[in-house]
């Protein structure tokens, strides 16, 4: 028996559409599941182009998760086995102190995390299904220029619990993962700077960024028999950056 085969499984990843999200989307397609995933833009070929993006072979929906309204419009899978919350958002320049931009990154990175849970709920009960949900771990520490950022991450990692105590009797197994430091559109700011980037390597004790791949890793394991047992836990991989 192969525990990472995702034959004749439904996987939802939303913020599958590029960067980590896509990464793990397409980890699961390689293994046999028809994936599907949520993205912001209006179509597939929208993405043509874009770094960190492809969606060959993944079944494409426009979603804009900061409307509470489309989230509960939006086609989903008939059947579902996996989802994966893995939607994310920052304003940088001190934009999240103001509050346009708390409210928007609030919308997106933990009020959409429980109206999707919730909007996919009964499917997953039925099947006994799993929910990713990926944070960060700026949930565990402070993040000077992204309050916003930082506390829906950490509200991200505290859902991840609740749900999982509270779903369990349900069927449906929650767990988190919550990410370092990954070259994606979200770390520009930092990948894109020399001087920050070799700072921020130098805290990271395996001496390299993440990739998307690295992550899809564990969310496969995380979805997996091979986790049968883990309920409610967040599981850090960031190359031992919080150390």
């Amino acid at each position: 028996m192969n525990e990472l085969d995702f034959s004749g499984k439904a996987v939802l990843v939303v913020g599958g559409s590029s960067g980590i999200g896509n990464g793990i989307a397409h980890a699961f397609l390689d293994r046999g599941a028809a994936t599907y995933v949520w993205g912001t833009r209006a179509t597939a070929e929208d993405y043509n182009g874009v770094e960190g993006s492809d969606l060959n072979g993944l079944a494409y929906s426009q979603v804009d998760v900061a409307a509470r309204e489309q989230i509960a419009d939006a086609p989903g899978p008939p059947a579902l086995d996996v989802l994966v919350l893995c939607q994310g958002t920052v304003v940088y320049k001190r934009g999240e102190f103001e509050p346009e931009g708390w409210d928007h990154v609030m919308a997106v990175n933990l009020d959409s995390l429980m109206a999707c849970a919730n909007r996919f709920h009964d499917a997953l009960a039925d099947r006994q299904g799993v929910i990713i949900i990926v944070s960060s771990v700026s949930g565990y520490t402070s993040n000077l220029g992204n309050p916003a950022y930082a506390a829906s991450k950490a509200g991200a990692v505290s859902l991840t619990k609740s749900l999982a105590d509270a779903w369990a009797a349900d069927g449906i197994r929650v767990v988190g993962l919550a990410p370092g430091l990954v070259d994606t559109k979200l770390t520009k700011i930092t990948t894109e700077h020399p001087k920050r980037l070799e700072g921020a390597l130098r805290s990271i004790p395996l001496g390299r960024m993440g990739t998307p791949e690295d992550m899809a890793g564990v969310a496969l394991f995380l979805a997996s028999p091979l986790a049968a047992y883990v309920v409610g836990q967040t599981l850090i991989v960031d190359g031992g950056l919080s150390l």
